[in-house]
């Protein structure tokens, strides 16, 4: 199973690499197609590109931040939470059932030694 994880990682990295790699690609043709084709300078294709950069940026970060956890979510984290709780009363009945279990335990073993 690890090895199958790992194997995942590194594709997944490989392919953002290829991926940041498409988009300096892109960013260059876009550059040399507003700079070419609408006879601009260096800096206005420049500043045409970064405000296009900044623009879906922003679009992006506003989709982000609008995401509310679903249903679904909503109703796994109260699932989780009550089983953390469970746990902490599993663990407390297992502390107080401990003691007079290990007498008991502790009492078959001298009976067996024969002490």
């Amino acid at each position: 199973m690890m090895t199958r994880m790992v194997t995942r990682v590194i594709f997944a990295v490989l392919a953002l690499f290829f991926m940041i790699g498409a988009v300096a690609f892109g960013h260059v043709a876009a550059w040399y197609g507003v700079r070419v084709g609408l006879d601009q300078s260096y800096l206005v294709t420049t500043g045409i590109l970064g405000g296009a950069d900044l623009l879906l940026a922003i679009v992006l970060l506003l989709l982000a931040s609008r995401s509310s956890p679903s249903r679904v979510e909503v109703e796994a984290r109260e699932v989780r939470r009550k089983a953390i709780e469970g746990i902490g009363s599993a663990l407390a009945l297992t502390q107080l059932a401990l003691p007079p279990l290990l007498r008991i335990i502790s009492g078959v073993v001298r009976r067996k030694r024969g002490v």
